[in-house]
């Protein structure tokens, strides 16, 4: 999906193969602070199919993934902005395109993320549950994880259609992120 050049020069896209050194960049930057899971070039090429682009200008400026668990479950990961970038609502951006991708399809969903910026997907209508409802997340990534033991992330889920008095439901893509 690309959505069209927004007001400030932003544009949302699918990430090609092109963009995978921008992706692991970003990643790595928030992997160094523990902040993200790191991730070499050949697994973020394997799965560039999950990956969107920021771009300002034509220059990348964050990437997130969308992970489909099956049955109607998705995964906000990789989430990641540039840090000269940081404060200018392009976290929300993204979040808010991958949610319109969904809702888009017109079918139900649950949609949920590990994160420490829990506060940041409240402000988007995820709640904070408990890291156990999320059993295909944890056989497939959790079990290789360095934190497997003492994870320490908080998990948050949306469920689409959201209730239409969440502030997600209240922003459109674009306006006022």
């Amino acid at each position: 999906m690309t959505d069209p050049s927004l007001s400030d020069g932003t544009v949302f896209r699918h990430a090609g193969p092109g963009d995978v050194p921008a992706i692991h960049e970003l990643v790595c930057l928030y992997a160094k602070e523990r902040l993200l899971l790191p991730r070499p070039p050949e697994d973020i090429l394997e799965k560039i199919g999950n990956f969107y682009i920021l771009e300002l200008n034509g220059q990348p400026v964050g990437c997130a993934a969308l992970r489909d668990y099956g049955n109607a479950l998705y995964e906000i990961r990789s989430l990641a902005v540039r840090k000269e970038y940081l404060n200018r609502r392009f976290g929300s951006r993204m979040v808010e395109g991958l949610l319109k991708i969904l809702r888009e399809k017109g079918e139900p969903a649950r949609v949920f993320a590990l994160t420490y910026r829990e506060n940041f997907f409240i402000h988007h209508g995820f709640r904070i549950v408990d890291k156990k409802c999320f059993p295909e997340k944890i056989w497939s990534d959790c079990v290789i994880c360095p934190k497997k033991d003492r994870c320490d992330e908080i998990a948050v889920l949306l469920s689409l259609p959201e209730d239409t008095d969440s502030p997600s439901a209240k922003n459109s893509f674009g306006a006022g992120l």
